[in-house]
């Protein structure tokens, strides 16, 4: 045998004994145990496998266009067998049943029942509850007292809604600008819209607002200033358009009114019979310059001594020499009611009934309530109707026809009697 003879013989050999030993290897690892294979969870590290299908890949019964059909049992079927091994994958023997066949998925729509809107389920099941121990518990079937207020409620839409169809019928056809809702505050935890309507209890209504949002434990810790001047509560007119409609749509709206001519004397009494750096220089001044004849020059530079009927001539003066304020606007001006549909509507005449009801109704805390106290020239007498008479008594008849033609869709809205029996 020569050399090369012998050198080819072994590389044979060589060859040989390494293909045996490959398919040994083979062999060995194909009669291990598939378990020993399985991906296994990582202790702290979340492990998830989902099949992920490309979107123009649709099965049978599938659709891009958001329409459900039912798979059928050969679908569920070539799922599973293209899933990995060792992925559990749920598929029924028997095609299941269509859901809404031919109906597209659309997010599901919550429905919010707003308050008011079916007046003796509210008081069993008030919307807007709040959680946690310390809300008020609702009452199983409204009470005789409840009853009565739940009627009055319905009432007093009743009338402002035919007030609104006889008078703003264009009104309702409108689109809701940032102007309609720049008196309207927001409370989110209880989803409460509030129109502020000034010298009918805002400012309570203001510090209410700021407990129910948890800002303050207690209405008797807040000061005047911090009501009035801080930024603690927001306005809907800071939202976007989207978030403006949202709360309209589901929130419970509701405002609070007064007898028109009792808010207009309060108003006065309040800014021009009291030291005041605002409506003095501002309203006074214009005011005296324009109506009293003989004015002293000191009255013209502090714009102080305002009197009611002064006061009055301006307020009637299609030409005013300064524009209107809040304190004396109209309450349909303020908050748009035939625009924007409320829920609750309360008055300052039976405050303590309906401000207490409306909490009750929100599921407001149990040891919240309407404060009644007067923050501002305590010591003065709040305005009556007896008080508004006697300021009223200073004007003629004309101008007190002319006063209530100013603030009639005030009178007739809100079902207030006319104050004077010579007015028609």
């Amino acid at each position: 045998m020569t050399p090369r003879a012998g050198t080819m013989r072994l590389a044979c050999m060589f060859s040989s004994i390494l293909l045996f030993g490959a398919a040994g290897l083979l062999l060995f690892i194909s009669l291990q145990d598939s378990a020993e294979l399985t991906p296994q969870r990582v202790p702290g590290v979340k492990f998830d496998i989902r099949l992920h299908q490309a979107s123009d890949d649709f099965p049978p019964g599938g659709s891009q266009d958001g329409v459900f059909k039912a798979p059928t049992e050969r679908v569920t079927r070539d799922l599973s067998s293209r899933a990995p091994k060792g992925l559990n994958l749920l598929v029924p023997d028997q095609p299941q049943a269509p859901l809404n066949m031919g109906a597209r998925l659309r997010p599901r729509q919550r429905r919010r029942r707003l308050l008011i809107k079916k007046m003796p389920a509210a008081a069993g099941t008030p919307a807007n509850s709040s959680a946690g121990s310390s809300a008020r518990p609702a009452p199983r079937a409204p009470d005789g007292h409840a009853v009565s207020l739940q009627q009055r409620q319905r009432e007093r839409k009743r009338v402002m809604g035919e007030a609104c169809a006889k008078y703003r019928a264009s009104s309702s056809r409108r689109a809701v600008t940032p102007r309609h809702v720049s008196r309207i505050f927001v409370e989110d935890r209880h989803r409460v819209l509030y129109c502020e309507v000034p010298k009918a209890g805002c400012s309570n209504w203001k510090r209410v607002l700021m407990v129910l949002a948890g800002l303050a434990p207690s209405t008797a810790d807040i000061q005047h200033n911090t009501v009035h001047y801080g930024s603690a509560l927001k306005r809907l007119d800071t939202f976007d358009r989207q978030g403006i409609l949202h709360r309209l749509s589901t929130y419970t709206k509701m405002l609070f009114v007064r007898e028109p001519f009792e808010r207009l004397v309060s108003a006065f009494r309040d800014k021009f019979e009291h030291p005041n750096s605002y409506y003095h220089p501002v309203f006074g001044k214009a005011i005296l310059a324009r109506y009293r004849a003989n004015a002293s020059r000191e009255a013209l530079r502090t714009g102080s001594g305002v009197r009611f009927p002064e006061f009055v001539q301006y307020l009637l003066d299609v030409h005013r020499p300064v524009g209107m304020d809040i304190h004396w606007d109209h309450v349909s001006r303020l908050c748009s009611p035939c625009l924007i549909d409320y829920d609750f509507v309360g008055k300052f005449e039976s405050m303590e009934d309906d401000a207490n009801f409306f909490l009750s109704l929100i599921r407001a805390p149990r040891n919240l309530t309407f404060p009644r106290f007067k923050d501002r020239h305590s010591q003065e007498a709040r305005t009556t109707a007896r008080i508004t008479h006697q300021y009223f008594a200073q004007l003629s008849a004309p101008q007190r026809q002319r006063a209530y033609d100013f603030y009639y869709m005030d009178y007739l809205m809100f079902n207030y009697s006319k104050p004077f029996a010579d007015l028609y």
